[in-house]
């Protein structure tokens, strides 16, 4: 089933001019076709500009398509009559933490969402429980968001989605923020609410590393998807990611190198084991004719 569908979608942002009133449209989002099934872990990579992001605001309906459409499990979300059922269907994670929270006391903002559409109070206490002991910030419950950083604030944003329980969670860039043992556990923690609660998790992110937790990956430029894959898939392809101005995993591109000097790697190396034990195996038979030339050495010609 899918819980994410666009059909045709184009965005189009008008700006005009002070002085002479003329306008300018930019287009953000050009013809794109997307389906995301329930319980899917989606990446989506894009350098600035490339759309990614205005993408992710329609997920939420926080922007409305120029031309074609978006379903969020199956409601339009040009009918207005709609909008707040997809928005607790798809919750949604920014980029920065002050655009959505509200509450004076951090424990008050995570339950804020939960209190909105009745959860009893029982409940409430414990998803607020829950959603800050997952992304580490019990100890600050009774803090002000305001005396937090920008990292802790993120978490407290993170944790006010994930006490939503929506089906979808929209990820735009949520941990460029934090530091990386942040980064590391946010996605821990997300990836454990999508294999263990089957929530839809599509992330936003310019950290390569990230995306190898994907199960599909999709790549945009000049607000259309130019490539889609599983991650493997889509690092395989170096050359192509450079020509679209973006990175791959360290490892990735040092298996790359590796290949291209002439050391048979396979392709789309995505982790510092799968580099290990790629490298094993290029060593083996190498030991193997090496041990076979000694042997062949001490053959008495007798």
């Amino acid at each position: 089933m899918n819980i994410v569908k666009a059909a045709h979608l184009i965005y189009d942002y008008i700006t005009q001019d002070d002085e002479t009133g003329e306008e300018t449209v930019s287009r953000a989002i050009d013809d794109v076709d997307l389906d995301i099934s329930a319980g899917d872990f989606i990446a989506i990579l894009g350098h600035n500009g490339s759309g990614k992001s205005t993408l992710a605001k329609h997920m939420n309906a926080l922007l409305l398509p120029t031309g074609g459409a978006v379903w969020i499990k199956n409601m339009d979300t040009r009918d207005e009559s709609q909008v707040w059922d997809i928005r607790q269907t798809a919750g949604m994670v920014f980029q920065n933490p002050d655009n959505q929270i509200i509450g004076s006391i951090v424990e008050e903002d995570v339950g804020f969402g939960p209190e909105n559409i009745g959860v009893p109070t029982d409940e409430i206490w414990q998803r607020v429980n829950e959603s800050l002991e997952a992304v580490g910030m019990t100890e600050y419950r009774q803090h002000s968001p305001n005396k937090l950083s920008g990292g802790q604030k993120q978490r407290v944003a993170i944790a006010g989605v994930m006490a939503m329980r929506p089906e979808c969670i929209v990820l735009d860039e949520p941990t460029a923020m934090l530091d990386p043992n942040g980064r590391k556990e946010v996605l821990k923690t997300v990836r454990k609410l999508n294999k263990e609660s089957g929530v839809t998790v599509i992330l936003i992110t310019h950290y390569m590393d990230e995306v190898i937790l994907a199960d599909k990956v999709f790549v945009m430029d000049d607000g259309k998807i130019v490539m889609d894959g599983m991650p493997r898939e889509i690092f395989s392809q170096v050359e192509m990611l450079k020509s679209l101005r973006l990175d791959v995993p360290q490892v990735t591109e040092l298996a790359y190198e590796l290949k291209k000097a002439g050391v048979p790697l396979p392709d789309g190396i995505l982790t510092i084991d799968e580099f290990v034990q790629a490298l094993e195996n290029v060593k083996r038979p190498e030991i193997s004719n090496a041990q076979k030339k000694e042997g062949d050495a001490h053959v008495d010609p007798s």
